[in-house]
């Protein structure tokens, strides 16, 4: 097994960041950080409380007026020396999300990539936060709106890609003037421990980011969202997470960004290039194996290529290498905790009680880690309840359809809207389903949705609001409305 991250985890920092140092959590509390490839202790972390929550506030408060009077250049030019920072550490990043993550190293490079991009991206449009002048359409006066900081934002990333849902939600935040306090998904600390270090060695004052590490997610929350202080909340997570919190925001009406649960279908018409589509699937199913809000959940093949396209589809499969993350042979690294198991392979064993086959896979496996084969499934039925849950696994089901409208209304048959895919050759009938299916994103021929300069995001009850992009920048931003003549 590689070992470049040992240097790294030496140096790294495994106490709280607040004020722009590592502090201990109040009464020296910490948890442990599990390499899920093997099920050992990686480092212990500091384990945030409410009182150090309030610390971290306090600290973002302190440097609140000062960073939102920094000039839009500055602020720009740090947040491209953290881009040129993190792709300057690529391969050490890289390391240890797969040491805390167990995703495979090709997978980690990609993430450390993807991450360092909304630092360059958001870099751009920190000058750029315009705002706007016209004559009212009475001419009595003029209607001049200016874009400020929305304040202190709380930021709660889960821990499937632990670098980028940081610098997606950090980057524009700091881009449009604002402090930040991130919450990072307790599986995955060190990751986000290691986005702060960049950040302060960047040249982000102390204060402006801080990070707390905490096993009481829920009352760690609760508190800085009902700190009078706290103006926005950012959270990346299950739709369930998402409603919690809601509720809780709405207690001070705390202007709210959810990037929520999915549960991508992935459409293949028949006159779709099976080749492409095949190799599509692989991207939109197996990234992080199936780790992803964005993977392809649900598979709708048209009947007369369905056996073709699962034939394929499982050749493929079984020819991915199961292992540990940081092996460079290995192309599907174990899922991230047991309880993850367990319900990939709970939801598989039912399909396949109902009627369902597994032309590959199907099986947890065994020795030490959080592993399960890649498997494909065919014979699922419309209504089967593999479908209705987001897998979060490396699982394929495939149902089959006769027509466009009812590959549609299999596609939206479900409460989540954040990413769907399809497939043919027929551009109208692409753009048209395209059209018609009720998500935020689409993936038109392309297995591949996520950049940083297009904005992500769902409808339904996939989110609220947009990360990426300009419209990513702008939901840190109000308008102010002023009206004066002269």
């Amino acid at each position: 097994m590689s070992a470049p991250s040992t240097e790294l985890i030496k140096t790294l920092v495994t106490d709280l960041f607040i004020g722009g140092k590592p502090v201990p959590a109040a009464g020296g509390r910490r948890f442990e950080v599990v390499n899920p490839a093997t099920g050992a202790t990686i480092h212990t972390v500091a384990d945030a409380s409410v009182q150090d929550a309030i610390a971290a506030i306090d600290a973002a408060e302190e440097a609140a007026a000062g960073w939102a009077a920094t000039a839009p250049r500055q602020r720009a030019e740090i947040l491209r020396r953290a881009f040129d920072l993190m792709m300057g550490n690529e391969e050490d990043l890289a390391h240890l999300i797969s040491l805390e993550n167990g995703k495979a190293l090709r997978d980690a490079r990609g993430e450390v990539v993807y991450a360092a991009e909304f630092f360059r991206w958001y870099s751009e449009e920190a000058v750029r936060g315009a705002g706007s002048m016209m004559t009212a359409p009475s001419g009595a006066n003029k209607i001049l709106v200016l874009r400020q900081p929305v304040g202190i934002c709380v930021l709660v990333t889960p821990w499937n890609f632990p670098a980028a849902m940081a610098t997606r939600k950090i980057a524009p935040a700091l881009a449009a003037g604002c402090t930040v306090v991130l919450k990072p998904a307790s599986d995955t600390p060190l990751t986000a421990l290691a986005m702060a270090s960049i950040l302060a060695e960047a040249g982000v004052p102390p204060g402006v980011v801080n990070v707390l590490p905490s096993r009481h997610s829920g009352e760690v929350v609760s508190a800085m969202l009902h700190d009078s202080r706290v103006r926005k909340l950012s959270f990346t997570g299950s739709t369930e997470v998402g409603r919690i919190l809601l509720a809780e925001a709405a207690d001070r009406v705390v202007n709210t960004s959810m990037e929520l649960g999915g549960n991508a279908p992935f459409l293949v018409f028949a006159d779709a290039d099976l080749d492409a589509a095949t190799e599509g699937a692989m991207v939109a199913k197996m990234r992080n194996a199936g780790e992803a809000c964005t993977a392809a959940n649900r598979f709708y093949v048209e009947a007369s290529v369905a056996d073709e396209f699962s034939r394929r589809l499982a050749r493929r499969m079984s020819a991915l290498v199961v292992g540990p993350g940081l092996l460079e042979s290995t192309d599907v690294g174990p899922l991230v905790n047991q309880d993850a198991v367990s319900k990939v392979d709970g939801l598989v064993r039912a399909a396949l009680r109902e009627g369902a086959k597994a032309l590959v896979g199907g099986q947890r496996l065994g020795g030490e880690g959080y592993y399960y084969e890649p498997t494909v499934l065919v014979n699922v039925s419309p209504g089967a309840a593999i479908l209705g849950e987001e897998l979060f696994g490396p699982v394929a089901p495939i149902v089959t359809f006769e027509s466009e409208a009812q590959a549609v209304t299999f596609a939206n048959t479900t409460e989540h809207g954040l990413v769907g895919y399809v497939y043919t050759a027929d551009l109208a009938r692409g753009l048209r389903v395209s059209e018609a299916l009720e998500f935020g994103m689409v993936g038109l021929n392309r297995g591949l949705v996520s950049d940083p300069a297009a904005p992500f995001g769902g409808s339904k009850q996939s989110g609220i609001g947009r990360e990426g992009g300009h419209d990513g920048m702008l939901d840190y931003l109000e308008s102010k409305y002023i009206a004066v003549q002269w």
